[in-house]
């Protein structure tokens, strides 16, 4: 079975600018190259790895699709463009095209003080040019609160594809209200065929990331399952935040263990075959990483 982990990070602050990077992120606030998340990608046995941005700016970019080209497990880079700036971000599409590790595109949506910028008419423009160039849309929360643009995106751009990262950040450890309201929130984005999901950074909602526990997670996992089906799911180790909420493995082994109920082929969806049908992953790249990993 190939497991693409669909969500992993690389950054480097010698050559990007991350301005929410700083020492409340030790040990991790430093570069964080793919080499270091290698060995905990293959004890887990980890295949491939799509990149996923973590700064609004072209060097970001330009880093991951630097490591995609030296590191064969990296099937997928979900990059940056200037989604409000319509002649821009086409400009840089026509650039990131090209290299065929491009597979979506990730703006970060909770660092943004008018949070309702998604919905704007520039950042609209800027979608439906991802639509027409069969990019996805990385849809990224800091609560499930921001989850309630997505039925209208989703309903203004019906052929983009869009993943809620993180499911939307539910209220681990919290009480029943809070996931009453994330439930909501999460069915209504689940009706849109389009939109999907990952099972990644579900760490504890306030207090520290490791506080969380496996059974505190279960019940979302559970009914992200249900309101998605796995063929809308799909694994992100989130590393090197990972790093912070107990460690990689600590992460990959829960997720197994709230997968293992589900029969063989629903398993193997959410572990790969999910990531590699959304993301539209290069087969000769997959072949490329498993021949790595192996």
């Amino acid at each position: 079975m190939t497991v693409v982990d669909a969500h992993l990070h690389v950054w480097d602050p010698g050559r990007a600018a991350y301005d929410w990077l700083g020492p409340a992120m030790s040990p991790v606030d430093r570069a964080m190259r793919f080499r270091d998340a290698r060995p905990a990608l293959r004890t887990a046995q980890v295949t491939a790895a799509v990149l996923v941005q973590a700064a609004d700016n072209d060097a970001d970019t330009d880093l991951m699709l630097a490591t995609a080209a030296t590191n064969p497990e990296v099937v997928g880079v979900v990059a940056w463009v200037p989604l409000d700036d319509p002649d821009r971000a086409r400009a840089r599409l026509a650039v990131l095209r090209r290299d065929p590790h491009t597979v979506g595109v990730r703006t970060l949506l909770h660092e943004r003080s008018d949070q309702d910028w998604i919905l704007g008419p520039d950042a609209g423009a800027g979608l439906a040019l991802l639509a027409e160039a069969g990019l996805t849309f990385d849809y990224s929360t800091s609560s499930p609160a921001a989850l309630r643009h997505l039925p209208e995106l989703a309903a203004r751009h019906p052929t983009l594809r869009l993943v809620v990262d993180h499911l939307g950040k539910p209220p681990v450890g919290g009480g029943r209200e809070d996931r009453a309201e994330w439930h909501r929130l999460i069915a209504a984005a689940a009706q849109h065929p389009r939109v999907h999901a990952k099972v990644s950074g579900l760490y504890s909602a306030s207090g520290a990331l490791d506080a969380w526990t496996t059974d505190e997670v279960r019940p979302f996992v559970e009914d992200a399952l249900e309101l998605f089906g796995p063929e809308r799911l799909m694994y992100g180790g989130d590393w090197p935040i990972s790093v912070l909420a107990g460690g990689y493995a600590r992460t990959w082994e829960a997720v197994c263990e709230l997968l293992a109920p589900l029969a063989p082929d629903d398993r193997a969806a959410v572990l790969g075959g999910t990531a590699a049908r959304f993301y539209r992953l290069d087969p000769a790249l997959l072949d490329a990483a498993h021949g790595a990993a192996v």
